[in-house]
């Protein structure tokens, strides 16, 4: 009677174990680099997991720092998706061949604005570069209205910058392309020479901002809102320069579809999700960026979109693509 019941319960335990196996083979995953912080898209990653009991096993990394490990790795990355902070980055990855086009359903649910001109990625929210400044210390007719404005004596020491950050070299490609390679040159090394105080990321710039430490910042829109959150009388604020200044610079967070990952078809699912009415909503309501789809809900905080495309300089963030070149002119500015 034991014997048959060990022999029963082996037989269920086989089948068991065997059941296990094949929902572990078949399990839906997909790999992500991130560029994007944890912070930020942890929520949003997992809902998606949640609805489609899909697992997404994430990689976070500075942005930079991700494309050039994709560069190297090469066919041999393990990754179906990168997530970048900035067209840039993904212009340098998509350079190197290392994307697949994505299908037109998906491209359609983006304006051509924010999508790369042939398909191999597309952006999945917005982020504008804006000045943020001390309102106790400096009026606001007093403040500059071009980046290159920064560079006067009277802003000595006092401006805030971030430049190992990838979002701010993301900037300093698009002000190459726009005004050429000499004078970007000239700009960072007379930043320099004027003393721009230099930060880790965009958020210590805020802080410094309120600790005194400076009067003028270069971050990204959003950082801002999320002290205001917290305290609606943070001792900073923000704007634009003048329109069309390469300082307005209006980037976007985007993704593109490896071609050395396995599992595409579950990879693109996660793509549609980010572009889906639920995820943007996240973007506008909790990050405050800006959406890339239609429908959504506007968040009051933000200038609308419309009024934001009416300032910004006229460039095509497909040309965004030189990252190698930025990096080569910050070492020999001595910045990184």
């Amino acid at each position: 009677m034991f014997k048959n019941r060990s022999i029963l319960f082996n037989y269920f335990l086989s089948i068991f174990l065997l059941l296990t196996l094949i929902g572990t083979v078949h399990a839906e995953t997909i790999t992500l680099y991130s560029g994007r912080s944890k912070s930020l898209v942890d929520p949003i990653i997992q809902q998606f997991e949640k609805e489609t009991g899909i697992e997404v096993k994430v990689s976070y990394a500075n942005t930079t720092q991700l494309a050039a490990k994709l560069q190297a790795e090469g066919e041999k990355s393990s990754a179906s998706l990168f997530w970048a902070q900035d067209a840039g980055a993904l212009g340098s990855v998509n350079k190197k061949e290392l994307f697949t086009k994505l299908p037109e359903s998906i491209l359609m649910k983006v304006p051509k604005t924010f999508r790369h001109a042939d398909g191999f990625w597309v952006a999945t929210s917005g982020r504008a570069r804006v000045l943020a400044y001390s309102p106790e210390r400096v009026k606001i007719e007093a403040l500059p209205e071009s980046v290159f404005d920064l560079t006067q004596p009277k802003w000595r020491g006092k401006v805030g910058w971030a430049p190992l950050n990838a979002s701010f070299q993301a900037f300093v490609t698009a002000m190459r392309a726009q005004v050429g390679e000499e004078r970007a040159e000239k700009w960072l090394r007379d930043m320099k020479a004027n003393g721009a105080k230099t930060y880790p990321k965009n958020t210590p710039i805020i802080e410094a901002l309120a600790a005194g430490e400076i009067d003028l910042g270069l971050p990204n829109h959003y950082y801002l809102f999320r002290f205001k959150k917290r305290d609606s009388k943070y001792p900073v604020e923000q704007t634009f320069f003048r329109a069309n200044d390469p300082g307005n610079l209006v980037n976007v967070a985007g993704i593109g579809l490896l071609k050395s990952g396995e599992n595409k078809e579950t990879a693109l699912k996660f793509i549609e999700f980010l572009l889906s009415a639920k995820a943007q909503q996240y973007f506008v309501s909790e990050v405050f960026e800006y959406p890339v789809t239609e429908g959504v809900i506007p968040n009051a905080k933000l200038l609308p979109l419309e009024d934001l495309l009416k300032i910004v300089p006229t460039f095509d963030l497909n040309e965004m693509d030189d990252l190698e070149g930025t990096i080569k002119l910050l070492r020999r500015v001595e910045m990184m």
